[in-house]
């Protein structure tokens, strides 16, 4: 009698369970009374979706432990902000120490965790998809991260112009400062770019030779130009083809 194969992304699953677990006794409770109900909704609306996404994909592509508490770590910070909405959040009041500035700073907190937490994962997900190698393992989780801050920040506005109101006030949360959306956005980078130096940091540790890899990464795959000549090329093979 043959034993039953084990399914070695189990633990993942179960991992990502007691995740989503810890979210709920946070999330819930913070949405019970949240400072305003609407802004709340907005704000958990894409939350709501990657805890969705995540468990959707949860046999299809199970993500790392690391990668899932990466996720999480950065969600509970979310319903935080979500529940007192970011302007609001008394950080003050836990933590003295930070007092000083009229700005409500939790919401620049929480950005700039943005691109630390979730830049590793979304290596990962590159990693194991497109299963790129040396600089591009590096740079594109970067490069997505920057690119979602910037989503994140449009979608942000838009909804500010198409709810309007003091709802669209809370949920942009300028506070006034007519950059603010280029200092989340480079703030999530810099976020970012801390999480890719950490990695690097940890792969060099292990034995990892970063600059073969990056240099290797770095040479030409394909001998010739594409753009015109590859367009040549592709009538000149669907000619041959119908011939």
């Amino acid at each position: 009698m043959s034993r039953a194969v084990s399914d070695p992304t189990a633990p993942h699953r179960r991992y990502l369970y007691a995740c989503c677990a810890l979210f709920a006794a946070v999330a819930i409770p913070l949405g019970v009374e949240p400072h305003d109900r609407s802004d709340w909704a907005l704000e958990n609306a894409l939350a709501f979706l990657l805890v969705g996404w995540l468990l959707w994909s949860r046999k299809r592509f199970p993500l790392s432990r690391v990668s899932y508490t990466l996720i999480f770590a950065f969600l509970l910070l979310h319903e935080v902000g979500a529940h007192y909405t970011y302007s609001e959040v008394p950080y003050r009041e836990w933590l003295p120490f930070f007092g000083g500035s009229e700005r409500n700073h939790y919401d620049r907190f929480v950005h700039f965790c943005f691109g630390l937490l979730l830049a590793y994962p979304i290596r990962e997900i590159f990693f194991r998809l497109a299963r790129v190698r040396g600089f591009w393992a590096y740079y594109l989780p970067l490069d997505v991260t920057m690119a979602c801050s910037m989503l994140y920040e449009l979608i942000e506005w838009g909804a500010a112009i198409g709810f309007g109101g003091e709802l669209g006030v809370a949920y942009l949360g300028t506070q006034g400062d007519q950059w603010d959306a280029q200092k989340d956005m480079a703030l999530a980078t810099l976020g970012a770019v801390v999480a890719m130096i950490a990695t690097a940091g940890v792969n060099r540790a292990l034995g990892e030779d970063i600059a073969h890899e990056w240099v290797e990464s770095l040479r030409e795959r394909k001998p010739r130009p594409l753009g015109e000549d590859e367009i040549q090329r592709l009538r000149a093979e669907k000619g041959t083809g119908r011939s």
